[in-house]
């Protein structure tokens, strides 16, 4: 038996709880104000509290610190509604258990929760965060930032709530959504993910909500969208900030009313998917910028995590690099001089820069050594920072003799006797288109002294499209 504590003004709600905790055996203690609880919290000692968050005398997030003070050992679930739904973020980073909202939908879900807290036998929510981690080969580390993040994560994972995802670029930001869907009780439903910045405005439109036969050119046959594709589970919008303005007032749709048309259809469809956004951008500045929809923003941004970059959590460094040579099962660590250049590196691709630096070091390792020394790290971790504005990338100067050599390969194949595989062939011609728009970028950029948007212009795309391409050959 547990001693249970509600406060709530509400006593509609304060009598349901007390009915259904007592049925469970429970002893339950009920104040509708800052005042009483006071007179409570002095005369008797809880186990969990169900506290609201707007009471008439006092704000619950002040009872929830008094409570922490006082009671440290007492659990705690913060009641919320809709509009004060953001408040949850920060009563448990304050220190509450779980949060839940009203009106209560899910009677036994408040039931499992309870038991959950009051019996410590039970799994932890820390327990669950790790078992899934280690399913999706995803690695949290041990700084508070990361820890806090995830366990976030997986609280609000719980409830079916848009999520905002914030992060510099390669800091994770789909691993996190994953996390998020695997966590939550659409796990076994579809994951979809897309990069809104990746694709063309006409092609989002039709990838998101799908099209009729007919629509437009090329659309010989009705497609589905991603919308209909993930209905019951979960779809990933990456870089959202990216999408155009009718891209836009079509997505506010369907978070307002789950409803949505195909291109080229007027027909309404429904949709129960669950929506993941992300974005390395300041929307809030976007919206000031008038490049994105102030009413899309409030629907989106109910809950928001923030994936801090890898500068900010270093200490987790040395345990990534060993979680990744680990996963990759290569026996392989720095010594430690090399080890402090890259804790001294500031990292501006995050993770993803990592990820690759450590690829290339088991290419340049492969069997000659385990232990890492300072000469394998790239040349950039042991140049001087130099302070400009907009740093322009320069093409590669040995691009014609690249052209001149492909085609003499070309040629010499041609002019062989002996078999052609065209596979071969086809993936020759593949490298050349990649490294002649890398070329072709890069002499764009110089020549219009770094310019992204006079760059696109000359090249025919758009500035989203030449960020993605930018993007891209980072990796």
């Amino acid at each position: 038996m547990a001693h249970i504590l509600i406060i709530d003004d509400e006593i509609e709600v304060g009598r349901f709880l007390t009915h259904l905790f007592e049925d469970k055996g429970h002893e339950v203690t009920h104040g509708v104000s800052g005042k009483e609880f006071d007179q409570l919290l002095t005369a008797q000692r809880f186990d969990l509290a169900f506290i609201d968050v707007r009471l008439p005398d006092r704000n619950g997030l002040d009872i929830l610190r008094t409570l922490k003070a006082a009671q440290p050992h007492c659990q705690s679930v913060i009641m919320t509604g809709y509009s004060t739904v953001k408040m949850a973020v920060e009563a448990i980073q304050i220190g509450a258990s779980d949060f839940i909202e009203k009106p209560f939908e899910d009677i036994t879900e408040i039931e499992r929760l309870t038991e959950q807290l009051i019996d410590t036998q039970l799994p932890s929510s820390h327990q669950d965060v790790l078992r899934i981690a280690k399913k999706l080969n995803c690695f949290i580390g041990n700084s508070p930032q990361m820890r806090q993040l995830f366990t976030l994560a997986y609280k609000f994972a719980q409830k079916n709530m848009t999520v905002l995802i914030q992060g510099e670029t390669g800091t994770g930001k789909e691993v996190l959504a994953h996390f998020i869907h695997e966590a939550s009780k659409r796990a076994k439903e579809p994951f979809v993910g897309i990069n809104c910045g990746a694709i063309s405005e006409h092609l989002l439109e039709s990838e998101l909500f799908g099209h009729t036969k007919g629509a437009f050119t090329g659309a010989l046959k009705d497609r589905k969208g991603y919308f209909e594709v993930a209905s019951k589970g979960t779809l990933f919008l990456d870089e959202i900030g990216e999408a155009s303005s009718s891209v836009q007032v079509k997505l506010l749709r369907v978070l307002e009313t789950g409803e949505y048309m195909k291109v080229g259809s007027e027909v309404t469809e429904r949709t129960h998917t669950r929506l993941i956004a992300a974005t390395h951008v300041h929307l809030h500045e976007a919206v000031k910028e008038k490049v994105f929809r102030e009413d899309l923003l409030y629907r989106l941004d109910v809950i928001k995590l923030t994936i801090p970059p890898l500068r900010e959590r270093i200490e987790d460094l040395p345990a990534l690099i060993d979680f990744y040579f680990k996963q990759a099962k290569f026996p392989l660590t720095f010594s430690q001089e090399a080890m402090d250049i890259l804790c001294d590196y500031d990292w501006p691709g995050n993770v993803r820069e990592l990820v690759n630096v450590l690829k290339r070091t088991i290419a340049l390792a492969d069997g000659e050594t385990t232990i890492v020394p300072p000469g394998f790290l790239p040349e950039k971790f042991f140049r001087r920072p130099v302070a400009v504005s907009t740093p322009i990338p320069l093409p590669s100067p040995s691009f014609e003799n690249y052209v001149q050599a492909w085609q003499q390969q070309l040629l010499d194949v041609w002019n062989s006797t002996e078999e052609t595989k065209l596979d071969e062939i086809q993936n020759k011609i593949k490298e050349l288109e990649s490294e002649a728009m890398k070329a072709f970028i890069m002499k764009s950029l110089k020549e219009t002294l770094g310019n992204r948007k006079e760059a696109a212009k000359r090249l025919g795309i758009s500035t989203r499209q030449l960020r993605y391409l930018l993007n891209e050959r980072k990796k």
